[in-house]
């Protein structure tokens, strides 16, 4: 990631984000790489030369939205109040021509594949280029040289350490859209960490499809190379300035225990652990293509208890998956009280063209799947509020991040067991501190995903 220069010849062009953290990193590469060749950009797309949405096209809701704010976007064109409309990212490079066909008040289309080239397509669209449709491939894989500029707080930053995945999951199109695994190197990855704390990052989370994955691909072509989790994760470890590491999208069989000891003792690696488990029942992860059984996953979760008994266990789970029947179902609700995980997050599953699952014959009813979301996500709520309960007295560190969202009376802050836009925060009220600073808070309080609590010397 380059200190971006930017050029005198301003053109103003708008970003509208749409998905998970590595859309948002595509999206920051972007950003970087227009600056870098001279456009200035703009907060407010009412006024912008040209607006870029950089869509997500993962499951059936994002597509709704993706495909919303390209026709809000279309009616600002008609209206005059932008001058070109850009669609990239993932719906782009999955539907391909269809999507040009159906949405003519674009301009340009991107696929994942040429995103990093969005300013040559630009120039050569302002000479009078008439090519509309930009895809290939998605092989692109960033480095530390890459123009990129961060839009999260100063303070942290997604670090992405590769593209595609390894995994083929009966229910999931990112293959299809992403492509196969792509590990970027572990001296490519540390580089960018090392630049962004340079620029006053505290906080780096590591994203990618599934990090366990992460080198496969490396080592299989040189047997020799030793990138993988933990190598990298012991030389991110070393990065002088770094305050804390997360890990975000972790399958649970590659969390051995040489990287469990590294994580346990490690001062920067937080304790949270983000496992997408998706079911527990053997014969629906067997469907799933899932290649874990319920007693594995069960082990993998005991190892991170007893190693680490203050450790945060993040899962998502798929419910409605074809052919779940209601035993099978209830046997993952008593899974979840259980293991009382700190975080549960759930799907109602959503066929998806060209997937094996999508392919199946015994759909389950749309009533049902809601009916069982709804159920297990009572039953995480009981769940989380005794969690809660359980952190009043301790003292946390809290990484503060300005006002609180509701009130200005409060700071806001997140703990090592707070992930960014995906889990609750601390409220602070009582004591002063800088936005970026890590500080200790007794909690107070807890609210059903939020804590509360004082700045403590």
């Amino acid at each position: 990631m380059n200190p971006v220069e930017i050029k005198k010849d301003k053109k103003s062009v708008h970003f509208i984000s749409l998905g998970c953290p590595k859309n948002l990193v595509d999206t920051e590469i972007m950003v970087g790489t227009l600056m870098k060749d001279g456009y200035e950009v703009v907060a407010d797309e009412d006024g912008a030369d040209t607006v870029i949405i950089n869509t997500c096209g993962f499951i059936e809701d994002s597509k709704r939205e993706s495909i919303q704010r390209i026709l809000e976007m279309g009616e600002l064109k008609k209206q005059g109040k932008i001058k070109k409309l850009v669609v990239a990212g993932c719906l782009t490079q999955r539907y391909k021509s269809d999507i040009v066909d159906e949405l003519p008040e674009a301009d340009l289309f991107v696929g994942s594949g040429e995103f990093q080239n969005i300013d040559k397509i630009l120039d050569e669209n302002k000479k009078g280029s008439e090519k509309r449709t930009f895809f290939n491939l998605p092989t692109y894989l960033q480095d530390s040289s890459t123009p990129r500029v961060n839009t999260q707080p100063k303070h942290r930053a997604y670090l992405k350490i590769s593209e595609g995945c390894l995994k083929r999951c009966a229910f999931c199109a990112i293959p299809l859209i992403r492509g196969n695994l792509q590990s970027r190197s572990i001296e490519n990855v540390v580089n960018e960490a090392k630049l962004l704390v340079a620029g006053g990052v505290k906080e780096i989370i590591i994203i990618s499809h599934d990090f366990t994955d992460y080198g496969w691909d490396i080592t299989r072509k040189n047997p020799e190379a030793k990138d993988s989790p933990y190598e990298l994760l012991k030389a991110l470890d070393q990065v002088e300035g770094l305050e804390w590491i997360r890990l975000l999208y972790l399958y649970p069989d590659g969390l051995d225990k040489q990287t469990l000891q590294l994580i346990k003792n490690s001062k920067k690696i937080v304790k949270y652990f983000d496992m997408p488990l998706q079911h527990i029942n053997n014969e629906v992860l067997k469907k799933m293509n899932r290649k874990m059984t319920k007693e594995q996953i069960s082990e993998v979760i005991r190892n991170i208890r007893t190693e680490m008994p203050e450790a945060v266990i993040r899962t998502q789970f798929i419910v409605g998956f074809p052919g779940e029947t209601d035993e099978q179902f209830n046997e993952l609700v008593e899974f979840v009280k259980e293991h009382e995980f700190d975080r549960v997050g759930c799907f109602s599953y959503s066929p998806e063209e060209n997937t094996p699952a999508g392919k199946m014959v015994d759909q389950i009813e749309d009533a049902v799947k809601q009916q069982r979301h709804d159920l297990l996500m009572k039953t995480q709520q009981k769940i989380s509020k005794k969690l809660q309960r359980r952190m009043i007295g301790k003292v946390l560190d809290v990484m503060v991040e300005g006002f609180s969202e509701e009130t200005e009376l409060l700071l806001q802050g997140r703990n090592s067991q707070q992930a960014p836009d995906i889990d609750g925060v601390t409220l602070i009220n009582s004591g002063t501190a800088d936005v970026g600073q890590i500080v200790k808070v007794r909690i107070t309080d807890s609210l059903e995903y939020d804590l509360i609590g004082e700045i403590v010397e």
